[in-house]
């Protein structure tokens, strides 16, 4: 059984950082790629960034150039970098892992930018 747990949320002021972590148990075989997704209030959950087992990763137009994946060896923790961060950031973030054919998520961490 696999299982995302998130950490690293809270309140930060605009301009500001935060280190998300997403600590990962279970098999781990197959992995194909682990990721954040956000959701705000209202908006449909959307895609923050990704990293394949290739080390190709993407990112959303919003968050390039000021977030940044990052990733144990053994795929063990997925981290997310949140440099200069803007009201419109916040949101629930969500850890992502694609393992064979199956999606897995975490239970989310609030992240609150305020003006």
């Amino acid at each position: 059984q696999v299982q995302l747990v998130e950490s690293g949320g809270g309140l930060v002021q605009a301009g500001g950082s935060l280190r998300l972590s997403c600590v990962v148990s279970g098999s781990m075989f197959s992995i194909n790629a682990m990721g954040w997704y956000r959701q705000a209030p209202g908006k449909q959950r959307e895609l923050v960034t990704i990293i394949f087992s290739s080390g190709l990763t993407n990112y959303g137009d919003s968050v390039k150039g000021r977030f940044t994946i990052s990733r144990e060896s053994a795929w063990k923790t997925v981290y997310l970098q949140m440099n200069s961060l803007k009201p419109e950031d916040t949101a629930v973030y969500y850890c992502y892992a694609q393992i064979g054919k199956a999606d897995y998520w975490g239970q989310g961490t609030q992240v609150t930018v305020s003006s």
